[in-house]
């Protein structure tokens, strides 16, 4: 008897029967480039200052830890900027505990959460999870199809009548951000909750405003963000958000007690005490990503414009076995559903080199196949 049959007679919640949980394959490749992780680990003189503010907090560790993790909210708060204060700064473990607490606040059964997809899948598994109907926006222009506009979105707003809406600046999988008119126009259209995932906004490209610069006077707006990316923090599992000191006061009553612990807090701190070393790669990943535009490009493939630490591709003849092409020679990317497409994340030099040379060579394997089996077809 499997397990799958084991489940079907448990007394699962009806709206979660058929569902299927989030999952990107971790598999043991050399070159992983799947969950834009990013690929540089964390420098030695960080480790070293995390290994002993994780030490100090060691001895203490028969207490709990600071339940309004005071400390690290300041930090985070001077990291942030745009003069936001600490009590407008909340966190979690990762930014998809950070996106629950949103949901659980503010959604639950009887309310909608509307998002403009492709976007990032957790969102509607996360509305899911606490009984919050997920309303499948759509984007695209005659010119993009990947882009949103302001008129589009507050259309959709509008028949939807969201509860809470979901924004990704820069979106994911497609990498652009989002400029700022389209989400004062969802905020003006809605009585909700509005969330703008800014989990990749230290790649953005030069110019783009953040979320952030809206916060003032709009007490519904809420601005998530992440130390998995830019910080190269995504084991630490940590992420954050800006909104009104009230929005944050509604966090309270959904959170479980003591939700962060004094580990977490304590390597968190330590690292964004470091944070211009941390950061350093930023620049270095934004060159490769611009590389694999261009060389994308030159293959004549369609990539997206990236402001994130990836590159959404397509123009794929069978975007599936260019994938397990990809994989046969150590490369994994990621197949994220759209047809014609696959995202690769941006690593090191190397990295970008080995995926490259992997996908100039699958791409060839195909086109020769393809070249045999028309010659087959026509002796």
């Amino acid at each position: 008897m499997t397990s799958t049959d084991v489940l079907a007679r448990l007394p699962l919640r009806d709206d979660l029967r058929g569902r299927t949980p989030y999952g990107a394959p971790q598999l043991d490749v050399a070159v992983q480039l799947n969950t834009n992780e990013n690929s540089y680990p964390v420098p030695p003189e960080v480790v070293e200052a995390i290994v002993e503010a994780v030490q100090q907090e060691a001895t203490a560790l028969n207490r709990y830890p600071d339940r309004e993790f005071s400390a690290l909210r300041a930090d985070l708060a001077d990291y942030l900027g745009h003069d936001i204060t600490p009590d407008q700064v909340w966190a979690g473990n990762g930014s998809n505990e950070v996106l629950q607490h949103v949901v659980l606040a503010f959604g639950g059964p009887g309310r909608t959460a509307l998002g403009f997809t492709p976007a990032y899948s957790m969102h509607p598994l996360i509305s899911a999870g606490v009984g919050t109907a997920w309303v499948d926006g759509l984007r695209g222009t005659q010119s993009d199809p990947f882009d949103l506009t302001a008129e589009h979105a507050v259309r959709q707003v509008a028949e939807h009548a969201p509860d809470i809406t979901f924004l990704c600046s820069p979106n994911n999988p497609t990498g652009t951000a989002l400029r700022p008119d389209v989400i004062e126009a969802v905020y003006g259209a809605t009585s909700g909750i509005v969330v703008v995932d800014e989990a990749y906004a230290e790649f953005s490209r030069a110019g783009t405003v953040s979320a952030l610069s809206l916060l003032p006077g709009r007490e519904r707006l809420v601005v998530t963000r992440t130390m998995s990316k830019a910080f190269a923090f995504a084991g630490a599992r940590l992420g954050y958000l800006a909104a009104d000191p009230a929005v944050c006061d509604a966090f309270r009553l959904v959170r479980l007690p003591y939700h962060l612990s004094s580990l977490t807090q304590a390597a968190a701190r330590a690292a964004l005490w470091h944070a211009d070393v941390l950061l350093s790669t930023v620049e270095v990943i934004k060159e490769q990503r611009d590389r694999i535009v261009a060389s994308l490009a030159a293959l004549g493939l369609a990539p997206a414009p990236s402001d994130a630490n990836f590159v959404l591709f397509g123009g794929l003849d069978d975007e599936k076995a260019v994938w397990q092409g990809l994989l046969d020679h150590q490369v994994l990317v990621r197949d994220v559903g759209i047809p014609h497409h696959l995202r690769v994340t941006a690593g090191t030099p190397q990295e970008t080199a080995a995926f490259l040379d992997a996908l100039r060579s699958t791409l060839q394997a195909a086109s020769t196949l393809q070249a045999a089996s028309t010659l087959q077809a026509q002796a």
